[in-house]
């Protein structure tokens, strides 16, 4: 990456303004799960073991503008004063007489967390004036929100033009080199999983990756629309109508590279909300009954699809394989998490590109087991489309020999 790192930037007396991601699920006003602020963790303790005024700046929820009490960052707080072992400071505003002050007041090596930016509009809008508010209370800039890379907001991208040096945190260091390496150098067979609800998602990752994979395995919702398009029968099974002629191209495009279901389990009841189904049955994908709906792969699906993956050297994973929120159909999406594990540990490079691929990892127990979990679903997703990230494009370039 031929950006500035941390590592790059003198620290010591300087006041470090860093974006996080502690967009965090909060539970009776306490964070749920605190996964999103231990990963921000070895940047936070590098700047403060090397002496840096650290002032941290996140989002959490979309409270569009407005003040909303059930989406303040102040239940992280206590998260990481634990996890630092030291108390870690809180100011009720990110702009202000009030947070510049805070600022002043810090020593090296202190701790400084704001309020909500998305308690402003002005973050999401870019507004200029707010990210050179922002800018003010830093000497130097660090990115380790890989998961708001996408976004040109004014806390990731606007406060980058008036901040001499801008790099990125270990986080984003990670996200980078993994991504990178699967997208530019994989070892081969390189194999990439998609899956989730809707093909119109997915369509620009397709493209992308088909030149460079070796296989492309697709599951859930999607693999309907293709079905489709092959002239089947899909009964109530999640349909792209529009897409039908795309998923048509993608198959004569992809010169068989892709790999599709060749049993589906179905329902003829599903309440998504309720997390309850009806009747189950696994069919074959010609013979989805009317009225009945594709809610996970089959198990002759999974031993075709664990008869690619436990060859490659290299695999990416963004969707899961079908209704895993629900414990009954679970199955394909645990399969290959599974499958996924396996062959990390002989050797291969396996990187879940975050979302719903994180949280399937996670709930099979998998996610320490697998070489690399995104922590940014979007971002992740364009980064594989190959388009180039705001946050990331932003940072300051390093210098030739650097």
């Amino acid at each position: 990456m031929n950006k500035l790192t941390v590592e790059n930037l003198a620290l010591k007396g300087k006041r470090v303004l860093m974006r996080v991601d502690f967009n965090v699920p909060l539970e009776e006003g306490k964070v749920a799960n605190d996964k999103r602020i231990r990963a921000a963790l070895p940047t936070i303790r590098y700047i403060v073991e090397n002496g840096g005024k650290l002032i941290l700046m996140s989002h959490l929820g979309r409270p569009k503008g407005n003040r909303v009490p059930e989406m303040s960052l102040r239940p992280c707080v206590a998260v990481l004063s634990e996890l630092l072992g030291q108390s870690v400071h809180f100011e009720q505003d990110c702009i202000g007489g009030d947070v510049e002050s805070a600022v002043a007041g810090l020593d090296e090596g202190q701790v400084l967390l704001l309020e909500n930016l998305r308690y402003y509009k002005n973050e999401t809008d870019n507004d200029t004036e707010f990210a050179q508010q922002l800018a003010g209370l830093g000497d130097v800039y660090v990115n380790d929100a890989f998961g708001t890379a996408h976004r040109a907001h004014a806390s990731t991208e606007g406060v980058t033009r008036f901040i001499d040096q801008c790099a990125s945190g270990y986080l984003m260091m990670k996200e980078l080199e993994y991504l990178g390496r699967v997208m530019e150098s994989p070892e081969r067979p390189f194999v990439a999983i998609l899956g989730g609800a809707k093909i119109s998602g997915k369509i620009d990752v397709i493209s992308n990756l088909l030149p460079r994979v070796d296989r492309v395995i697709i599951g859930g919702g999607m693999c309907y629309t293709f079905f489709k398009s092959q002239g089947l029968e899909i009964g109530d099974s999640l349909l792209e109508e529009d897409r039908i002629e795309t998923a048509t191209s993608l198959l004569t495009e992809s010169k068989d590279k892709i790999l599709l279901p060749v049993d589906c389990v179905v329902t003829d009841q599903l309440d998504f909300d309720g997390r309850k189904v009806g009747d189950l049955k696994e069919v074959a994908v010609d013979a989805i009954p009317a009225g009945w709906e594709g809610v996970d792969i089959g198990s002759r699906t999974i031993e075709q699809f664990r008869a690619i993956l436990v060859d490659a050297k290299t695999v990416v994973w963004n969707g899961p394989m079908g209704v895993f929120e629900i414990n009954e159909t679970t199955s394909g999406t645990f399969a290959v998490a599974n499958i996924l594990a396996e062959i990390t540990a002989r050797g291969a490079t396996t990187v879940i590109g975050g979302g719903d691929s994180a949280a399937a990892v996670n709930l099979a127990g998998v996610a320490d087991k697998v070489s690399h979990v995104s922590t940014g679903g979007g971002a992740s997703l364009e980064f594989m489309e190959g388009k180039v990230l705001p946050g990331v494009a932003a940072l300051t370039d390093r210098p030739v020999g650097g």
